[in-house]
């Protein structure tokens, strides 16, 4: 037994532990596809450097790196849009762009995804390609295709699947746009998150087939949603629950926050909703449901912290502060974002704050929905 294979058979058993591995055709794709074949350009990993988060490399001839490829955990592989390990000698401190997602998410998502024998597969992220490879050992070759919007990344998947012993249909393009020419789809899996589900998703999915995506916004709550396409073109289904995280789709990332407005300007008024209830992971969903293109700031002035959310491209934004026992919201542009998110956290709380996976998602040509079920 090499020491490769040792480690892929004590991560299926770690994820067989954590629950997330449930059937056994995954459990023997998790013991075959070498992960670390996917990693040979080296990762970064956090340093413990005080102050802003920086990064450093890890190369295949460092001794810890073949273990951490098979730890259940997310590897960072780009940085900055373009930057890769061989890039860098010490520390970056710039925010990670791609990445080796933790395992125990890519086989649970495959479990979620609910593929049958047979069953053709669009994946929109290929990545490393290790959930590429996965699916092609649990599916065959002939069956996955899988979209990358970042050309080198692309490449450096299609060369780690060759070495891996597998060649999927590779495509280097706008995964939001899907693959038209192989459709239909039986399944489409999204390895990355999205603001917004596009319809041309749900156009190349067969009827009776399952998009499985993650949720996300520009306030940075997420979760994963399996919608099942119906024979009148809608996609209906829940959210799973879990607080699943993925990078937000290139295409979908907000603008630049730019010039920030004058918050001492505006229509000023008390809220009885304080803007720390956005830390909540769910409260925080619910605010990017009323004003999904808001980004969140925060600014010290005068000794005060001032919470903001700021739509850029409307020109709309929020100003909250906290005076003594009370909050007091500042606004402006043409829309009151707080108002929007106050009110509908406001009935969410009123109908018994119902967890995330009580939320139903639609998907037809018009746009996306999101509602809860009352508890």
């Amino acid at each position: 037994m090499t020491d490769d294979k040792g480690l892929r058979l004590a991560l299926a058993e770690r994820l067989v532990g954590s629950g997330h591995l449930r059937t056994d055709p995954w459990r023997a794709a998790v013991e075959a596809v070498p992960r670390h074949e996917f990693l040979r350009g080296g990762y970064f990993e956090r340093t413990d450097s005080p102050g802003p988060t920086a990064w450093q490399p890890v190369f295949p001839d460092d001794p810890g790196w073949l273990g951490g490829c098979y730890q259940d955990a997310s590897l960072v592989t780009q940085i900055a849009g373009t930057i890769v390990p061989r890039d860098i000698r010490g520390e970056i401190l710039r925010e990670p762009s791609s990445s080796s997602t933790l395992p125990g998410l890519v086989v649970r998502m495959l479990e979620d995804l609910q593929v049958e024998d047979g069953n053709h597969v669009l994946e929109i992220g290929t990545g490393t390609g290790y959930s590429t490879g996965l699916l092609c050992h649990r599916l065959g070759e002939e069956l996955v295709t899988s979209m990358e919007v970042d050309p080198e990344v692309s490449i450096r998947a299609r060369a780690a699947l060759g070495h891996a012993g597998y060649a999927p249909f590779l495509i280097a393009d706008d995964g939001l746009e899907g693959h038209p020419n192989g459709a239909p789809y039986d399944r489409l899996i999204a390895t990355c998150g999205v603001t917004e589900l596009p319809y041309a998703w749900v156009e190349q999915t067969r009827p009776g087939g399952i998009i499985l995506a993650t949720l996300s916004g520009w306030l940075y709550s997420s979760e994963l949603a399996r919608l099942t396409v119906g024979k009148d073109g809608t996609a209906r289904g829940r959210l799973l629950g879990g607080q699943v995280s993925f990078m937000i789709a290139r295409p979908q990332l907000p603008p630049p926050a730019g010039l920030l407005p004058d918050v001492d300007d505006g229509e000023e008024r008390t809220t009885l909703l304080a803007a720390d209830a956005l830390d909540d992971w769910n409260t925080r969903f619910v605010a990017q449901i009323a004003a999904p293109h808001a980004q969140r700031l925060s600014l010290n002035r005068d000794g005060r912290a001032e919470h903001l959310l700021i739509d850029v491209d409307a020109g709309a934004w929020a100003a909250v502060v906290r005076d003594g026992e009370t909050w007091t919201v500042r606004q402006g542009g043409p829309a009151r974002l707080w108002d929007d998110v106050e009110e509908t956290v406001t009935r969410w709380r009123a109908d018994g704050a119902p967890g995330l996976d009580q939320f139903e998602v639609t998907v037809t040509p018009e746009g996306q929905t999101v509602t809860w079920s009352r508890v």
